[in-house]
């Protein structure tokens, strides 16, 4: 091992404040994944003034960068050193206890910073806690639920229901041959046409004819808040016979859990939240969902800090695009709604023609509304981006 990388590891190992020391020896400035590493671990190891997100001291378990902090942990470092510091920053820094006595959860108020950190260590949840931390997320996706069920609702409904625009109801799904034949006997000679008693249609709601939404989202580290409203706002499209609903997760790996969204908490509970990004692999497998381009709705949930190949995921979007597919980038919403998300990968989806939002959750339904009805969106992004 090199001298400049021995002196790298013990700085890392010894913390900050050896800096000077090991700068007079030889050794070099950190990198920025090594500036990474060197604040997670302080956020553990550090001094009574290090913690999480360098906020000083007694912040509490609560503290809105745990999150953020578990998913950087996971993508530094190999899984058996994640899981080293994971136990020693319960013990810690006050975790332990929240995790092992699952009264203090049924006290603790919703809170979507916990619900995320929840999800994250779901794995080290004790199985006496278990219920406890599902119930603690079921509150939080019943708040999210009553912000946007109804509206998410009214947007499909009021985007797919055609009778305004019509004469007839769905005139455009009139079962022209079936008409005829059942109305042959009201033919008029005078007229020589099929004068129909009755207009039969073809079900709107048929696999043919429905819409199809796709949520791909990024399950990494930053997108505890986004996976949160998502899942919520999934499961309630896929309670709805008008349109069908695919939710895949990715991180470095591609999972479809479109199964699990009869019940949004066991779909939160399936995503594996932190680790890599490959987002171009992950759109790769939602272009093979689609059936009907004409009739999907892609909606690609992520911060963008592509892990794989930046030209491919460009270059998939595209192709979704340019297939006939609406495309439409939802960015990652950090710690109090604030925008969180890659601005150069952004622009450069942005100047393709693909709408980039970064909008608080209770707007979605309108931008779902707008996109079913077909209607442009780069003005609306820009007004959510503004």
């Amino acid at each position: 091992m090199a001298q400049t990388e021995q002196l790298t590891r013990w700085r890392l190992i010894l913390g900050s404040e050896t800096e000077g020391s090991f700068a007079g020896m030889g050794g070099g400035a950190l990198s920025r994944e090594e500036l990474l590493m060197d604040s997670a671990l302080a956020a553990i190891y550090g001094g009574p003034g290090e913690s999480f997100g360098g906020g000083g001291a007694g912040r509490g378990p609560s503290s809105p960068h745990i999150s953020k902090w578990l998913g950087d942990l996971r993508s530094l470092f190999d899984p058996e050193i994640v899981a080293v510091v994971q136990g020693d920053a319960i013990e810690r820094k006050g975790l332990r206890q929240l995790l092992l006595e699952p009264e203090l959860l049924e006290d603790l108020e919703p809170d979507l910073n916990m619900a995320s950190t929840l999800l994250m260590l779901k794995d080290q949840i004790p199985k006496k806690s278990k219920e406890s931390a599902r119930r603690f997320i079921r509150r939080i996706v019943e708040a999210i639920n009553q912000m946007l069920e109804s509206d998410v609702r009214r947007a499909v409904t009021a985007a797919l229901n055609r009778r305004a625009h019509s004469p007839l109801p769905s005139a455009a799904a009139i079962d022209f041959p079936y008409t005829i034949r059942r109305n042959l006997r009201n033919y008029n000679a005078e007229l020589r046409t099929v004068v129909p008693e009755r207009v039969w249609f073809f079900d709107r709601s048929s696999r043919v004819n429905r819409w199809h939404v796709i949520l791909d989202i990024d399950q990494s580290g930053s997108m505890g808040q986004s996976i949160l409203y998502s899942s919520v706002m999934a499961c309630i499209l896929a309670s709805m016979s008008a349109v069908r609903t695919s939710v895949v997760a990715f991180d470095t790996q591609v999972t479809d859990l479109t199964e699990l969204c009869q019940d949004p908490v066991d779909l939160l509970f399936g995503f594996q939240m932190g680790g890599g990004t490959d987002i171009a692999k992950s759109i790769a497998y939602c272009q093979g969902l689609v059936e009907s381009p004409a009739k999907t709705l892609f909606f690609l949930i992520s911060d963008l800090e592509e892990g794989g190949n930046r030209a491919g995921l460009l270059r998939r979007l595209e192709e979704l695009k340019d297939a006939g597919v609406t495309v439409v980038v939802l960015l990652a919403i950090a710690d109090g709604g604030r925008p969180y998300y890659d601005a150069q990968t952004a622009g450069r989806i942005a100047a393709m023609d693909i709408p980039c939002f970064a909008c608080a959750p209770e707007r979605l339904p309108e931008l779902l509304e707008r996109a079913l009805k077909g209607q442009g969106l780069a003005e609306l992004a820009k007004e959510k981006k503004g």
